[in-house]
Parts: C-alpha cells; sequence; structure tokens
C-alpha cells in the first residue's frame, strides 16, 4: 500500500544520502528500514507568539536541531491574515489539491472531517506506517488505547499525529478572576454562588472599591462569545447545561433549547439592567479589556492563568493594593459544583498533523514525526536547547534566563516560541513542568487547582462526523450561530423581552436544530462504540 502511494504522487521529494537507515519498529529482524527524508513541506499557522520574533518556524531552534539531527529541511509553509483568512487559504489549498506534504490544522473542524479526506485521497491512513515506522508514537497508543481512539476516525483509520495534553492541570487554564484588594476592602467573601456572585458585583458599583470617589468601577466583563463557546463556558455551568452541543447520560442534549437557559438569559438580563455587567459588552476586544483592567476600574472577569493572571499583575506590579485571584466556577446553591467550566481536552484537535498524497515517502515523514513523541524531541519541543533556554537542576529541565527574563524584552511565551513549540501545538507531548514553570505567581497556580473544581462530565468526547454529516450540520449550525449571536446579545440588553424567549426557542427548532442534535447523537453513539 505504501508503494501504491508513493508512485501515485508527483512530490519530487528524494532520499537524505547522508543520514543511516535504521530498522523499522514492528518489523522481525529489522527487515524493513526508512530513512528520514532529505525534504518535506508543512502547512501551519504562524501563531502570535512566533509572529512577534520570527517570520518562519525554520528559525525555530527546535527545528534547527532537528535538521541536524536527520539531515531533513522542512519547508514551512504560514498562511497569512487572521482566522477567516486563514481557513479561507485551508480551503483553497484542499479545493486546487495543490498540497504540502504535511498540514497542521484542526482536522476535527475541517468540512466532511478527516473520514472524508482520507476517501477522498487528500490524507492518507496511517496504522501501517505507524506501526511500522513510528516506535515511539506506536508504544504510546499502545500505552493509551483512549488516546488512540481519539485521532482514528470511526471506521479505525488513525488520520493524525496529534498534540496531547495528557496530565490534568494542563487541561484547565481558564476562569474568572477577581479583583481580590476590591473584595478584601469591601470585607467580602469570594463568592460561590450565583446569588454572591451578584451581591459582590452589587457592592462593586456602590462602594468605590477603586478608591477615586467616583462611580466608575465595572463589576463584571461578560464576553458572551466565550458563553457560546463550549470550551470556555462563563457562567453556565451553574445552570447544569452548555450553550450549545453537551451530554447527559449519553444523550446529547443543545442548551439553547433547554428552560435552564432561559434562566440563565434572564439572570445575566436582570444583572445588565441594573448595571452589573459592563454597559459596553459585545464591543469590548482584548485591548479595551487590558486597557480596563490596568486602568484600575473593573472588579472580575473570565480570563487565563498565564496570559490575564500572570500578565496583569506585570502590567500593573507598581500599584500599591492591585492583586488577583481566581474565583470557582458559580453553583447555583450554597455547596454546590457547578457542572461546566473550562476544560481542554487531552486531544483538543488543533495542532494535528497529517500527511497528504502528495508526499512521496509518507513512510520517512512518519519517521520524523515520530521524533517528537520521543525523548530527544520530548525534550527539544518543550524546552529547546539544553544550556541555552534551559539547563538540568535536580535532574528535571529549567527553563534560562533567556526565557525568563528575555534580554530583548520578549514575554515569556515569546521567548519560548524561538526555541520550542510547547504552548503552541504540533505532533509531541506537552510537558507538565513546562507549563507550569510559566507560572510565577502563586495565585497562577492556585487558579489552575480552583478553576478544576467543575464537574466537567458534560463535554462531548472528539467525535467525527461523516462527509453528509459534516455538511449537514454546518448548513443548520451557520443559520443558528448567526441568529443566536445575535439574539442573546439582545436579550441581555433588553433590546428583545425575555416574553419572547419561547418564540426564539422555536425558530432554533426552524433552523433544524433538533435535526442537528440527532446527527451529534449518532456520532457519539459510533465513538462510544469504536
Amino acid at each position: 500500500m505504501v508503494a501504491a502511494i508513493s508512485g501515485c504522487s508527483s512530490n519530487g521529494e528524494g532520499n537524505s544520502p547522508g543520514v543511516q537507515s535504521t530498522p523499522s519498529a514492528g518489523t522481525d529482524g529489522g527487515s524493513a528500514v526508512a530513512e528520514y527524508p532529505s525534504s518535506f513541506s508543512y502547512w501551519v499557522e504562524l501563531d502570535g507568539d512566533s509572529a512577534a520574533s520570527l517570520t518562519n518556524f525554520s528559525e525555530v531552534a527546535a527545528y534547527k536541531k532537528l535538521e541536524e539531527i536527520t539531515g531533513t529541511k522542512v519547508e514551512f509553509k504560514h498562511p497569512g491574515g487572521d482566522g477567516a483568512q486563514v481557513k479561507e487559504q485551508f480551503n483553497l489549498m484542499i479545493a486546487s489539491r495543490n498540497l504540502t506534504d504535511v498540514i497542521q490544522t484542526n482536522w476535527l473542524a475541517v468540512p466532511k472531517g478527516p473520514q472524508n479526506a482520507i476517501e477522498e485521497g487528500t490524507i492518507i491512513r496511517l496504522n501501517e506506517l505507524i506501526d511500522e515506522h513510528a516506535p515511539n508514537f506506536k508504544k504510546f497508543l499502545d500505552e493509551n488505547p483512549d488516546i488512540a481512539n481519539m485521532i482514528m476516525t470511526d471506521k479505525g483509520d488513525i488520520y493524525a499525529f496529534p498534540f496531547i495534553r495528557k496530565a490534568d492541570q494542563l487541561k484547565v487554564y481558564y476562569g474568572p478572576i477577581v479583583r481580590q484588594d476590591w473584595l478584601d476592602k469591601l470585607g467580602l467573601d469570594k463568592p460561590a454562588t450565583i446569588a454572591d456572585w451578584e451581591a459582590t458585583l452589587t457592592a462593586f458599583r456602590d462602594q468605590d472599591p477603586n478608591g477615586n470617589g467616583q462611580k466608575d468601577e465595572v463589576p463584571f466583563l461578560l464576553e458572551t462569545g466565550a458563553v457560546r463557546n463550549e470550551s470556555l463556558n462563563q457562567l453556565i455551568g451553574a445552570w447544569g447545561i452548555l450553550a450549545k452541543f453537551y451530554q447527559k447520560d449519553g444523550k446529547v442534549q443543545y442548551g439553547e433549547l433547554q428552560p435552564e437557559y432561559e434562566q440563565f438569559m434572564a439572570t445575566l438580563s436582570d444583572w445588565y439592567a441594573k448595571g452589573l455587567i459592563d454597559k459596553d459588552f459585545p464591543a469590548v476586544d482584548g485591548k479595551l479589556k487590558d486597557a480596563k483592567v490596568t486602568g484600575d476600574t473593573l472588579g472580575a472577569f473570565y480570563g487565563f492563568a498565564s496570559g490575564s493572571i500572570g500578565k496583569y499583575l506585570d502590567l500593573v506590579k507598581d500599584h500599591p493594593t492591585f492583586a488577583l485571584s481566581a474565583l470557582s466556577h458559580p453553583a447555583l446553591q450554597a455547596g454546590g459544583v457547578s457542572a461546566a467550566g473550562q476544560l481542554s481536552p487531552t486531544y483538543p484537535g488543533e495542532h494535528a498533523v497529517v500527511i497528504t498524497s502528495e508526499a512521496k515517502n509518507p513512510e520517512k515523514i512518519v519517521k520524523w514525526l515520530d521524533l517528537g513523541y520521543g525523548e530527544e524531541g520530548h525534550m527539544l519541543f518543550n524546552f529547546g536547547i539544553e544550556g541555552e533556554s534551559y539547563a538540568m537542576k535536580d535532574g528535571k529541565p529549567e527553563y534560562t534566563e533567556v526565557i525568563t527574563q528575555n534580554p530583548d524584552g520578549l514575554a515569556f511565551k515569546q521567548a519560548q516560541a524561538r526555541y520550542m513549540r510547547t504552548h503552541f501545538g504540533g505532533p509531541f507531548l506537552q510537558d507538565l513542568d513546562s507549563f507550569l514553570q510559566q507560572m510565577k505567581y502563586p495565585q497562577q497556580l492556585e487558579a489552575v487547582d480552583v478553576w478544576a473544581q467543575a464537574e466537567n462530565q458534560i463535554q462531548l468526547p472528539p467525535i467525527t462526523l461523516t462527509a453528509e454529516e459534516s455538511a449537514k450540520v454546518a448548513s443548520i449550525m451557520n443559520d443558528v450561530n448567526t441568529y443566536s449571536d445575535e439574539m442573546i446579545i439582545k436579550f441581555i440588553m433588553g433590546v428583545e423581552p425575555m416574553s419572547n424567549f419561547a418564540d426564539y426557542v422555536d425558530t432554533l427548532k426552524q433552523f433544524g436544530v433538533e435535526e442537528a442534535i440527532g446527527v451529534y447523537q449518532a456520532a457519539l453513539d459510533r465513538y462510544n462504540n469504536r
């Protein structure tokens, strides 16, 4: 099969003359051999932290070192523009069949799904190639059959080399944050229920916690895009649901059809009318959010352990009292636990690497990708270059000052991007120590523990849809999402009265959302039966 794939390719990739052939894993006596490729092309988005100081991943120290080890020249192709433009360029590449050898993207979100991409000849099935030429990755899959299940289609075809967050602490990094110094000044405990939240936000509104004698405090910044994002879930877990698709007892449900969602909307609408939610919330972007936090006017918001708590404590370090701390995801009842907060899955889908049908010698590329799951590749992708970006201390790697206090003034993640790929994704296992070392403040480590206390049992696993299912759901959800994104803002701001919520639900049903639920149910059943 490999020979047939190779023979049909138009790619001119050749053998690497300077690299010795080595026996492949999974063979008797090493009868099959594969070399590293001399070169291959690799399509992948250039993340923002990398773009701060790099123009191409070939400049990353880890990839330079891999070239020394393997003799392989990787030709990185980076799409330009924002998310919509990247998606457009990806779709054009697929439609035109002008494929690179390797593509890294979220294949769970690709139209028609990965099984269709295999059947149409866009990407190749990897099962046998992994068995023969990826000993590190094969060993990992053998030891973690649950993860093997995540990266295959319902037909059993493995389609990607994944980015894996195996440790639980790597999966939680986002949640509610409060001005702890405001709580202390007003003598308030941390709010734990929705009622507690309302009392706290009311005190922020009325009792001048920033002490400037003006009523300029913004109690809470709501971000509606995060409410409808099933992995971020601002506040909604208190009502035991998610905004879109979720599961209970193996049955798929859609949150915006539920009576609990009406209660959720009614609460937010009431808070907005009382001045507890930022009046400009629909238009607030990252820069405005930063300005509100650093400008000493915002009391509570959702954010990241590193990109929010760490960043703001750095930016406002000269403020005499400024302090942030994490809040638990609120429940409705005292002593209760939120049904869901932010939780990244073990295999998040993003950064999955596939080999396309254009690759002339896929077995060689498989061997190269397998390095990321071995010890040497693990260290390169997670820590970079020993003696430069990290040093071993007491048997553990620790980042050097080139990362922690970058001489060029780069932020922690920006400095990491020069040397490694941890936190930025790719074909490897993310290291917990790498993640924890960016937590320079105890409040960040505390936040991860506090946010992890949500139950997080209702999120869907990484199911895959068939081509027909994918097309059907896309058609339905394009209309649903456009309508819902507009309507929830209207409900919250009081432009649309809550008395019209039943009409809203009827409209969602007219768009076909119940049919989409059925599609997801069939996909979940298939996933559970793999």
